[in-house]
């Protein structure tokens, strides 16, 4: 069982931490989005240089009709971003150690993507499901619905592998620091530790904003 250092309201530790996360990330847009500045300050400056960083990145990836997606893969990416970094916080567990988060995570862009592609094509969206040719259709339309499928494995798995397997290996090395003859080998470990986890923090964020931008763009793409 875990538990957090904050109350848990009577719900699983991980649900009460993405709680937690989505209010404080309501009140940091709040405060972000307050009497905007022409000249910006040191907030403001940050904020929006990682925001024409990502509203680049998304144009790049999934065209400039998927600019007006840019607010749901922001969402995506501070959501993931600040769960995965509560793995560093003592006391609290990141709801990404947690299948159940991760894979809702991955089932919004799997429902998002094809919800996306209704809307911009119709019907006609159903089309990439069929192949290049209509005879091919008993064919590609069972791999195409694997292959969609495969992504909420890959999206959910990858995140919650990486972030879980991070938690059990910090886990590990603090037992070992109760043991006196290994605690001078558990101190450098746990840093490194640490240092390694910082980078998945980032790099898993990123992984599973840009295959949701190229899922997103796969759907705004006209079938052929």
């Amino acid at each position: 069982m875990h538990h957090i250092i904050l109350p848990e309201l009577g719900l699983p530790a991980h649900v009460a931490v993405m709680i937690y996360i989505v209010i404080g990330l309501g009140v940091l847009a709040f405060i972000a989005g307050k009497n905007p500045q022409l000249i910006p300050g040191k907030l403001q400056s940050i904020f929006e240089f990682f925001i024409e960083a990502f509203v680049r990145l998304v144009d790049e990836t999934m065209g400039h009709r998927g600019k007006k997606y840019f607010p749901i893969v922001m969402t995506f990416v501070l959501y993931i971003f600040f769960s995965n970094l509560m793995g560093l916080v003592p006391g609290m567990l990141p709801p990404t150690a947690n299948l159940n988060s991760t894979l809702g995570l991955a089932l919004i862009v799997f429902f998002a993507t094809h919800i996306i592609g209704i809307k911009e094509h119709g019907l006609p969206y159903l089309k990439h499901f069929v192949g290049p040719v209509w005879w091919l259709a008993p064919l590609m339309i069972p791999i195409e619905i694997i292959g969609h499928l495969a992504r909420v494995l890959s999206l959910s798995l990858r995140l919650f592998g990486n972030i879980m397997g991070h938690e059990q290996v910090l886990g590990v090395l603090l037992i070992l620091m109760t043991i006196p003859a290994l605690m001078a080998i558990a101190y450098p470990l746990i840093l490194i530790s640490t240092a390694l986890g910082v980078i998945v923090i980032f790099l898993q964020t990123f992984i599973f904003a840009l295959l949701t931008m190229m899922y997103f763009g796969g759907a705004l793409e006209e079938s052929h």
